[in-house]
């Protein structure tokens, strides 16, 4: 029969507040600047606060006395990069552009000081000036052939028919479609034909860089090898191989790719050599319009031989409570019976817990480059092991807590810019006993590779062996491992004939 009994059980519960505390440590920076953001336009209770602006913080950055007194996360510091009202700054903008276009206007009356103004801007004195409206953005592939398709001389239906094949290319700097689907696709009066697409192709296919609008990688390379000095070395053998035997070459058929071509070793081994310094992709020379940046959490410098951790200040909050809203919330009658008490309490969360978010980051940071500190000195071949046990035991933390707080979190060095777990290699043994990390391992293996003779490259068994008599020890599958994520093609692809 179905009966009723009590049973008494204990289980952990966190608080509202720890949840929001352990959500916000792992964030990244930019999903974090994106959580301020939505809490400041939704909670009345939290303002902007524009008290520091950018100048300050960049110089704090780039002062190296002062970076070791650098300040940690202060809980008045704004959810976003952008120190500036938007009014200000139309207002300056409008100003001066009005200025100089009156400079330009009235001629010789305002010559001297728009000279003056705009040499002050290019030298970057002026205040306000922005380094990156100055800096040279590398053009995209559609945007070069563009600007070298104004050069010709066409009508405007060649010029139309023309900028759609650009259009049609790849960032490869393929047409991957055919001509006919092409034709079919463009609504022009007449009816566009396949002949027309042609020879606009063949026009693009000129207008920069050798291979580009090629519908295939023989194309490509043969636009590559035609566009060579007829005087090139292994020419003729090359422009055979890469029309009509790209497959033998890629199996590395030597002795048939000679049968089939009637010509000597030595002509086949200066073509191949030739055929392997083509682009197969000249696409990728250019530009990319896509952004895929990180924004660091902590910058790390070298202050009078310190190695030095502060909180990089474009992540820094500038969020508070709003004081007055506060304030006449607490003399309002029934305050603590009001929703509004609710939105303010979290608002007081936030803040805490943002203070809290940088407070943990930073430490675990320092932790990292005290225990790495070889690192920043010797580079990767200096890196030792080390997991995130030894970081929790360090700081009294839970291992959970280093897992959030070194997750999508990066670290600004001179070096370069690392993610946190980059500082936390796999551990290996070695013949005396000791220990050292995957990526010193990795190390070793690029600078052997790189000293390698090309005609006889190293295979992984070979490189198992030098790294056995250095001491370390470690299997051939792992050296092929350690290469493949190297993005290093095996000792027979490496060969050069």
């Amino acid at each position: 029969m179905p009966s009723i009994e009590l049973r008494t059980r204990q289980s952990l519960a966190l608080t509202p507040r720890l949840q929001q505390s352990v959500r916000l440590l792992q964030l990244s920076s930019l999903e974090f600047q994106q959580e301020l953001r939505t809490a400041l336009d939704t909670n009345p209770f939290l303002e902007y606060d524009s008290s520091e602006t950018e100048d300050v913080a960049l110089a704090t950055a780039t002062s190296g006395d002062e970076a070791a007194a650098l300040p940690a996360v202060d809980s008045a510091a704004a959810a976003e990069p952008e120190a500036l009202p938007a009014d200000s700054v139309g207002g300056d903008t409008m100003e001066s552009a009005g200025q100089d276009d009156m400079g330009a206007d009235m001629g010789g009356e305002f010559s001297g000081d728009y000279s003056s103004r705009g040499s002050a801007r290019q030298n970057g004195d002026s205040e306000g000036s922005d380094p990156a409206e100055w800096a040279r953005s590398q053009p995209t592939l559609h945007e070069q052939l563009h600007d070298s398709l104004r050069l010709y001389r066409l009508d405007d239906r060649d010029r139309a028919v023309a900028r759609f094949i650009i259009e049609a290319l790849d960032d490869d700097g393929y047409l991957r479609q055919s001509l006919a689907d092409l034709a079919d696709s463009v609504d022009l009066e007449p009816e566009l034909t396949e002949e027309e697409l042609l020879v606009a192709l063949r026009l693009v296919q000129s207008l920069d860089r050798p291979g580009l609008g090629a519908r295939s990688l023989s194309e490509c390379l043969s636009l590559q090898v035609n566009a060579l000095p007829a005087d090139t070395p292994g020419r003729e053998v090359a422009r055979q191989i890469v029309e009509h035997h790209l497959e033998r070459l890629a199996r590395r058929e030597q002795a048939e790719l000679q049968k089939q071509i009637g010509c000597s070793a030595e002509e086949l081994r200066v073509a191949c050599a030739l055929v392997r310094k083509l682009d197969p992709k000249p696409g990728n020379c250019y530009g990319r319009t896509e952004d895929n940046y990180v924004v660091p959490d902590v910058i790390v410098r070298q202050v009078r031989n310190k190695w030095v951790v502060s909180i990089n200040p474009a992540v820094q909050p500038r969020a508070r409570i709003h004081r007055m809203y506060a304030e006449l919330f607490a003399q309002s009658a029934g305050a603590s019976r009001s929703p509004l008490a609710q939105q303010l309490q979290e608002a007081r969360w936030l803040i805490r817990n943002a203070q809290q978010r940088f407070d943990t980051i930073q430490r675990v940071a320092e932790c990292i480059v005290a225990h790495q500190r070889a690192f920043f000195q010797y580079g990767e071949i200096a890196l030792k092991p080390m997991v995130l046990r030894d970081v929790a035991e360090e700081l009294g933390l839970h291992e959970s807590t280093i897992s959030r707080a070194t997750g999508n979190k990066y670290m600004a060095t001179p070096r370069g810019i690392f993610e946190f777990k980059h500082f936390f290699p796999r551990e290996l043994g070695t013949e005396s006993g000791g220990t050292c990390s995957a990526a010193a391992v990795r190390a070793l293996l690029k600078e052997m590779i790189a000293a390698e003779n090309t005609r006889d490259p190293l295979s992984d068994v070979t490189l198992a062996k030098m790294l056995a008599d250095q001491g370390v020890l470690v299997a051939r599958r792992t050296v092929a491992k350690y290469r493949h994520l190297m993005k290093v093609p095996p000792a027979e692809l490496r060969r050069q004939i």
